[in-house]
């Protein structure tokens, strides 16, 4: 049974997360019993320096309000992958300006495979930011001079 419904009224948090840092990262805290926001989806994949800046700005206009790439950094078993995942951010933050995006909101960091106390807390740094700034659809919405859409 849900325990808060207004849950679904809090802003919603991607973690891209690679199996070889994030994603175990994320695995120590499920077995740590550890709680962290539920409005916080984990999404496993091999390397994030397979997103383009595109895929961010489109996610965010899908209505993820932050996302964490949460990599394992210089220990990631691709080479060149560190380096062109965090060229690929750089290069995004300058797009999420240019549509009005908070660049905060898109956040690089390394996590790895038994880093529970900085999973936890890039998690609810996230959700501390996120309350405080809002929802992206009535950030973009301001930035265009639109009303916002809020349900």
């Amino acid at each position: 049974m849900m325990e808060n419904c207004s849950d679904f009224d809090k802003p919603k948090i991607l973690i891209l997360a690679t199996l070889s840092g994030g994603y175990a990262g994320a695995d120590s805290v499920g077995q740590l019993h550890a709680d962290y926001p539920p409005n916080t989806y984990v999404l496993p994949v091999i390397c994030p320096s397979m997103f383009s800046e595109d895929f961010y700005l489109r996610i965010f206009k899908r209505g993820i309000d932050g996302v964490i790439v949460m990599y394992s950094g210089t220990d990631s078993p691709y080479k060149g992958g560190p380096e062109r995942t965090a060229e690929i951010i750089n290069k995004t933050y300058p797009v999420l300006k240019e549509h009005g995006i908070d660049t905060r909101r898109l956040k690089l960091t390394a996590i790895c495979t038994v880093c529970t106390k900085p999973f936890l807390k890039e998690v609810n740094a996230m959700e501390a930011l996120l309350e405080e700034i809002g929802f992206v659809k009535d950030e973009m919405a301001a930035f265009s001079g639109q009303e916002s859409v809020t349900a």
